[in-house]
């Protein structure tokens, strides 16, 4: 059997040669890319029913921005944002939702509101009882490496393999099956552009930990720099570019603010791969 993460509800996501595409619904006011963007609940609801008929696999969507110096909010805060827009999203459409939270309360409820899979730009390490969560209610778990801080001299590979060593144990450990994990090298949180480009070039060194990978470049300021491109909007270009170049080694799931020219992107890059 290929493999594939389980939903709650008995569907099953295959991993195969093809990676699957998560599409990004931010209903947050302060997000890097699109904060503020979509003003109520409605147009999130819309924005997420569009990127599914784009051809989105998975439909993430936060309430909290990650942005650096971004400011926190509590539970309660999060959940008003979110909890109708999943609702919605599940009524309309009948692709995935993720739910991008560190927070055991958010993920919870969002699971029970909807949502089947657990986004954790935290890996477990911010609110361990996430993993719990996740193991109770029958969700896969992605975790995400993160940092609170910048330093250009450590080993961002063995950094970034040692917390994900880390954020697997704590899941298994409450009960999270491996096979329903995914790794995120986490690009653009607590690392330099150097460092994230190290991770996309050699991203195939995290299939050590022996799980899927997810590679979330888009729009992310680094691809600004090297590009030039200073509005996250017109970043897409390079993103795919960084998400083709991570699809070559090895990721399985594409984090995407823009899901038509990567369906399309990837719909070549596939082609190609198969008349090779």
């Amino acid at each position: 059997m290929s493999p594939a993460l389980t939903l709650p509800d008995g569907r099953r996501l295959a991993l195969n040669a093809a990676p699957l595409l998560m599409g990004v619904v931010n209903v947050t006011p302060d997000s890097f890319s699109d904060g503020g963007m979509l003003k109520s609940a409605e147009d999130a609801i819309v924005h997420g029913e569009r990127l599914a008929a784009e051809g989105a696999d998975i439909v993430d969507i936060g309430g909290e921005s990650t942005r650096p110096g971004h400011a926190t909010i509590d539970a309660a805060t999060e959940l008003a944002r979110v909890l109708p827009v999943i609702a919605g999203v599940a009524a309309r459409t009948n692709v995935p939702i993720s739910i991008d939270s560190y927070k055991a309360e958010v993920a919870e409820a969002a699971l029970r509101a909807g949502a089947s899979i657990v986004n954790d730009v935290w890996g477990c390490q911010r609110d361990p009882a996430i993993a719990g969560v996740a193991a109770r209610l029958g969700a896969p778990l992605i975790l995400m490496h993160n940092r609170d801080t910048i330093d250009p001299e450590i080993d961002i590979f063995d950094d970034t393999l040692r917390f994900l060593e880390r954020s697997i144990a704590i899941a298994t450990a409450a009960g999270v099956p491996r096979s329903q994990l995914v790794v995120d090298p986490g690009i653009g949180f607590g690392k330099t552009p150097e460092q994230n480009l190290a991770l996309i070039r050699d991203l195939g060194r995290l299939a050590e930990l022996g799980c899927p990978i997810l590679l979330g470049a888009s729009r992310k300021s680094t691809i600004g720099l090297v590009t030039g491109r200073t509005i996250p909007a017109e970043r897409l270009a390079g993103s795919i570019a960084a998400h083709l170049y991570g699809i070559m080694r090895g990721a399985a799931i594409i984090r995407a603010h823009d899901v038509a020219p990567h369906v399309d992107a990837i719909k070549i890059w596939t082609r190609i791969g198969a008349t090779s």
